[in-house]
């Protein structure tokens, strides 16, 4: 532990700065993982451990779309569409079939599936780590607040996270298809009763959730090293944050994923060797305080 250190950075206002906007981007990023990942397992009940490969394909669409068109814009479209399509895909020829299923083979179907991705991005991009560098859209001088810098890219980042989690909290709780899946999620036959098609309603939580974890990916792309494999490690945290913000709930995702970003951004000063000690600590002291999470729904027995 280094608690000096961690003191000396929060009394000055520039490392302040920096950290806070480090532990920002990475609870943003976890964030809209984290939502897709609640929002699926919330609907469909399906615990997709294969997530973090939604992460990944994000991320490399982003990034050989912005090789061949030099916009940010399409590469982003395309990473978020593009994960959204592969989990469109994967919901109805591969996860339907283990619906209501052992959670074992669940768990077997998407590690497989983990599996597959990881090696078809070592055939298409190859083994080697890829850089898809800053846009020169926000090629731009930092900006800074009390004596710290941040990238613009980072106050992007940031805005579009929370802009694009408020419409998605917003689509669930206020509009009418929010409703019905809600609905969808706590009795699926009175929605298929209503003559609402309950298959197509389905795939398209399974490919809104997949695209969020896209949109984190091609998020990331300008900011973090691409290699296969990498939707793993953000897959881990993020079931971290879903734990701790509770199953099916979107603001406590946002809460969670803060908690883990200023735990990793200034644990990182503090306490370099036991961050990831911390993270599950927190994770045991919710489940054994409150099972459902801060903000989950409390299940009847």
């Amino acid at each position: 532990m280094n608690l000096e250190a961690l003191a000396s950075c929060l009394s000055s206002s520039a490392c302040a700065v920096t950290q806070i906007s480090t532990a920002l981007i990475i609870g943003m990023l976890l964030f809209m993982v984290a939502s897709g990942l609640s929002l699926i397992f919330g609907v469909l009940g399906v615990i997709n451990f294969a997530h973090g490969a939604f992460y990944m394909a994000g991320a490399y669409i982003a990034f050989f779309t912005y090789q061949v068109t030099s916009s940010f814009l399409l590469a982003f479209l395309a990473g978020a569409l593009g994960a959204g399509l592969i989990g469109v895909i994967f919901e109805r020829f591969i996860i339907s079939k283990v619906y209501g299923k052992d959670i074992l083979m669940q768990l077997l179907v998407c590690y497989a599936i983990i599996l597959i991705f990881d090696d078809l991005v070592k055939i298409i991009a190859g083994p080697e780590y890829k850089m898809m560098g800053m846009p020169d859209v926000f090629a731009l001088p930092p900006l800074e607040f009390a004596g710290g810098f941040v990238p613009a890219y980072y106050v992007f980042m940031i805005v579009a996270s929370l802009s694009i989690g408020a419409m998605l909290w917003l689509a669930i709780e206020k509009t009418r298809i929010g409703k019905i899946i809600r609905a969808l999620a706590i009795n699926p036959q009175m929605v298929g009763a209503l003559g609402i098609n309950t298959t197509l309603l389905y795939a398209a939580v399974f490919g809104v959730g997949s695209m969020l974890a896209g949109i984190a990916g091609s998020l990331a792309a300008p900011t973090r090293t691409l290699t296969p494999g990498m939707g793993l490690s953000i897959l881990i945290e993020s079931f971290i944050v879903t734990v701790i913000g509770g199953m099916g709930s979107i603001v406590g995702a946002l809460i969670a994923a803060l908690l883990i970003g200023f735990t990793r951004a200034f644990g990182a000063i503090g306490f370099p060797l036991f961050v990831d000690g911390i993270m599950f600590g927190m994770m045991a002291v919710v489940l054994i305080v409150k099972p459902s999470g801060l903000l989950g729904r409390e299940i009847a027995r």
